[in-house]
């Protein structure tokens, strides 16, 4: 009999997360998948009676708190089995860096970064040992033209307290200021993987997996006319390259380091489907901790 299990996920209801979601199902199938999304996933839950959908505006800290409040109940009321994963692969790209949440934070910050962190220090201590939380990341953190094609710009660093607040980034009505704000994000959350290493308690590791350049995806929704039919139509075809991944490998991977498929030490980051090091940017003790401490102070109410 397959072993009950609960995994929480973000990021599901389409592109690499749904397909991860499909194989966690697919190959675990005494796991009860709970997804986090601001919609119905219709699909997936008559896909399978072990999917269930939480209602969830990541972009909101009250919406993000409330969804990691009905896990725990849930868990409490043994209506879910032992939670063994925690997966945080929800992310946004905005095409300026003005987008503004109800809370009054940058939104792509909001999103890739704080409704992470408050899963986490919500969650992360209800996890059974071995449990393990992986937080979708990304190569555009190296800066360089091998891991963003010269389509993204490389992280731009300020102290995180800065990074919540609109307009940090040079022209930011700009696309590439909100493309900046991305890939600096996934920065952030490189080193908050790192301090969740030194955080979380016995028996929880925490990696980061990076997907690489994933085209076909609705990751740059929000981007130009232009932008959005080369993402569909033309950069695919570079998934036959070393340059890029498939949407379904992408899911795969992930799929595998969600279920432990991948030997991976606490801290490490997963280049797709093999351990490897992010940039040397992203090893910084100080803005580790200079991290950790803002987003603290910014989801402190949550």
């Amino acid at each position: 009999m397959a072993m009950e299990q609960t995994i929480v996920m973000t990021g599901a209801s389409r592109g690499i997360g749904r397909i991860a979601a499909e194989r966690i199902i697919a190959k675990e199938p005494g796991t009860r998948l709970v997804v986090l999304a601001r919609g119905p996933v219709d699909d997936l839950t008559t896909m399978s009676g072990k999917v269930s959908v939480i209602c969830t505006d990541l972009a909101s800290m009250r919406s993000t708190a409330d969804a990691a409040a009905e896990v725990m109940r849930r868990l409490d009321a043994g209506v879910l089995p032992p939670m063994k994963a925690l997966v945080c692969n929800a992310g946004v790209q905005y095409t300026n860096n003005l987008t503004e949440t109800v809370d009054g934070i940058e939104a792509t910050f909001a999103v890739n970064v704080l409704a992470n962190h408050i899963l986490v220090r919500a969650l992360g201590d209800r996890l059974g040992s071995p449990g393990r939380i992986v937080m979708t990341v990304s190569d555009t953190h190296f800066g360089d033209f091998r891991h963003n094609l010269g389509m993204v710009p490389g992280p731009r660093w300020f102290p995180a307290d800065a990074l919540a607040r609109i307009g940090v980034f040079p022209a930011p009505e700009r696309t590439m200021a909100g493309r900046t704000a991305y890939s600096t994000s996934k920065l952030a959350v490189i080193y908050l993987v790192h301090e969740y290493a030194r955080r979380l308690p016995p028996g929880v590791a925490v990696m980061g997996y990076n997907p690489g350049f994933v085209p076909g995806t609705d990751l740059a929704r929000d981007a130009d006319m232009f932008s959005r039919f080369a993402m569909r139509r033309i950069m695919p075809f570079l998934t036959a390259t070393p340059l890029a991944t498939s949407p379904s490998a992408a899911g795969r991977y992930l799929a595998a380091a969600a279920l432990g498929a991948i030997d991976a030490s606490s801290g490490a980051y997963i280049d797709r489907n093999q351990v490897a090091q992010s940039s040397s940017e992203s090893y910084n003790l100080e803005r580790e901790r200079d991290t950790w401490n803002s987003v603290e102070a910014l989801t402190a109410a949550w």
